[in-house]
């Protein structure tokens, strides 16, 4: 059986051109469309044109971090899947904060609430079980990493770090620990915003050697889909800026701050020890110096 993956920041459902100059304070504060001659800047709510673009994208799982709670329902409708829901950080008051949120995304920012949702669909939602958390740390932000079981047996666990380089570290190294042995002999996949770079840790080698979790997306990437006991069809690539853009008055906007990281899986058929996919060698180390 073959396994589509996809791992997306959403960036709190916020858009981001590639022109640093059409963030403005009009536009933060009045709503007021900023435009250049490529892309658009626009602080509205953008619930349907992602979940189009999300719903049209391949995929059998998908990992969502910095997801507005108020979205995952919809977003699980408009992609036909079965989803998990955790709230992450700055979820009080939301009853006020959400509709705010939604009438002005850039104002409120990560204040509109955060969330790690996992979609499912196809044979991977039919069933979904053994769902688990962990809480990684309650400060500076709140992080999670959240663990289910899908149909065939492949498990799953979405995680969005820490930004602190150390705080990182050891938030990727617990959910792993923790995933690994959720997931005990089953194949799995850990993926998410790790906020870590491989050419910048040694980590990622070390998930490797421990656990046989590779390959990650790339040297200068933080957001990775690691599989364990799974063949590894297509490594994790990055979309092309284009891909998460949608028209408007024919120009772009541009979807988050992240691109989506996609990759492809067989489920029972393990690769040999020491197997690499081709053009993915193990991440460089950093320079001790």
């Amino acid at each position: 059986m073959e396994i589509e993956a996809i791992t997306w920041n959403l960036f709190n459902g916020r858009d981001h051109p590639p022109d640093p100059a059409l963030f403005t304070l009009r536009s933060r504060l009045l709503r007021t469309t900023e435009r250049n001659d490529t892309h658009v800047q626009v602080n509205h709510d953008l619930l349907d044109p992602l979940a189009g673009v999300l719903s049209a994208a391949r995929w059998d799982v998908a990992l969502l971090q910095e997801c507005p709670p108020r979205w995952a329902a919809p977003l699980a409708a408009t992609c036909g899947a079965k989803m998990l829901l955790t709230l992450t950080s700055r979820n009080w008051l939301a009853g006020l904060r959400g509709p705010l949120a939604c009438w002005n995304p850039d104002l409120l920012g990560s204040w509109g609430g955060g969330s790690n949702l996992t979609l499912a669909r196809g044979p991977l939602g039919e069933r979904i079980r053994d769902r688990r958390q962990l809480l990684l740390r309650r400060t500076p932000e709140r992080r999670k990493v959240d663990f289910v079981r899908l149909g065939p047996g492949l498990c799953v666990a979405n995680l969005h770090a820490s930004g602190q380089r150390e705080l990182a570290e050891s938030d990727v190294r617990r959910a792993a620990e923790a995933a690994v042995g959720w997931a005990a002999d089953d194949p799995l996949i850990l993926g998410g915003d790790f906020n870590l770079r491989p050419g910048q840790s040694d980590l990622y080698a070390e998930l490797d050697e421990r656990f046989g979790l590779a390959v990650p997306t790339g040297a200068e990437a933080i957001d990775h889909l690691l599989a364990r006991r799974l063949e590894i069809l297509q490594p994790p690539r990055a979309w092309p800026p284009e891909a998460r853009e949608v028209p408007f008055d024919g120009l772009a906007i541009r979807l988050s701050d992240h691109p989506p990281v996609s990759a492809r899986f067989r489920l029972g058929a393990e690769p040999l020890d020491g197997q690499r996919p081709r053009g993915h060698d193990r991440p460089p180390r950093p320079s001790r110096n």
